[in-house]
């Protein structure tokens, strides 16, 4: 109750402005390919295993 309480002032913006999405879906799936690359890469033999792939480079 403390936390919301001392945000209050950047939750209630939900309330006000109607144009802001409130859910953080869009960015998550956005950068979901590069969270699960690093988590393979991370276990790459070679430098040349460990690059991505075409499709995840930005």
């Amino acid at each position: 109750m403390g936390y919301a309480l001392n945000q209050w002032s950047k939750l209630v913006v939900y309330c006000e402005d109607g144009d802001l999405n409130i859910s953080n879906a869009a960015a998550e799936n956005a950068i979901r390919p590069f969270t699960l690359g690093r988590k393979n890469w991370l276990f790459a033999d070679t430098p040349k295993g460990a690059r991505p792939a075409p499709s995840f480079t930005a």
